[in-house]
């Protein structure tokens, strides 16, 4: 009696949980269901009350404009070559240095990961003078995507996170293939890399979405128009078009549109790579 009892009360719990979550879901999606129905709106639409979720007369020629109003196309390819050589170089080095981090015995192995990890707590804006300066006067690479790719080419958070789920691996793995004659990047490359998926989407995902929209070191870094990036494409295109609303909110969906694309095909992935990493001290 006491089990049947307790059934519709985990039903009704279960059922309110799910009510819930529909709903916190809602209220993050409406922002931007209201940013693609501005997209598709007059000016003098955008802003009405009550808010018109589905324009009568939807204006597609919002998409077409904003590819004529600025150089669109040179600025999606700059962020794009920057972003995918800056994900693979942070792939590349984060995985490489959790493996030693991870598996490797040597001395000092702990105080050097600390050391490094602590940077992760000093603020980029703390630095940045500095650094502008050691770039520009010193590699001579102001105004090149150069200087932005060395700068993000790796990560303290990155190797943590690779770490963690390194050390999830058995030792006994490695052990085991150093045994049939396997060196080091072979294990790293054979072993270490395909039981790392998880974390490795994960870590693609934030490089990806943080360097498609850093905004301040491209700022900071690139002067010539021709090789500027989208976000800062995005903010002269606000400057010189402010009233413009329907075409800001057009550039905003298509700038939105590749950081989604990346976060769906690498999604179900992510979860568990969040669940399987930083877990283990």
């Amino acid at each position: 009696m006491t089990a049947a009892r307790r059934q519709p009360s985990k039903i009704i719990a279960k059922v309110l949980l799910y009510f819930v979550l529909v709903l916190i879901a809602l209220v993050c999606l409406v922002p931007f269901v209201w940013m693609i129905s501005a997209s598709l709106k007059l000016n003098k639409d955008v802003f009405a009350f009550p808010i018109q979720w589905i324009p009568e007369n939807p204006r597609f020629l919002n998409y077409k404009e904003i590819w004529e109003q600025i150089p669109l196309g040179r600025f999606i390819f700059n962020t794009t070559k920057i972003t995918v050589i800056v994900t693979f170089l942070q792939l590349l080095t984060s995985s490489f240095a959790a493996y030693a981090f991870a598996k490797l015995r040597f001395k000092g192995r702990n105080a050097l990961f600390l050391c490094y990890i602590c940077t992760i707590a000093v603020p980029w804006q703390s630095y940045m003078v500095p650094q502008f300066i050691m770039m520009r006067n010193t590699f001579h690479l102001n105004d090149t995507h150069l200087a932005i790719i060395c700068l993000q080419a790796f990560s303290a958070f990155g190797v943590f996170l690779m770490r963690q789920f390194y050390m999830d691996v058995p030792d006994e793995l490695c052990e085991a293939a150093r045994i049939d004659g396997m060196n080091e990047y072979q294990i790293w490359a054979e072993i270490m890399l395909p039981l790392s998926k998880p974390a490795l989407a994960t870590l693609t995902i934030f490089t990806f979405v943080s360097t498609w929209n850093d905004f301040l070191g491209p700022l900071i870094y690139l002067t010539t128009t021709e090789k500027k990036t989208i976000q800062i494409g995005l903010r002269m295109f606000i400057s010189q078009y402010s009233s413009e609303y329907g075409l800001i909110f057009a550039a905003s969906v298509v700038v939105l549109i590749p950081v989604l694309v990346v976060f769906l095909l690498l999604q179900k992935y992510f979860v568990q790579g969040i669940a399987t990493s930083g877990l283990k001290g």
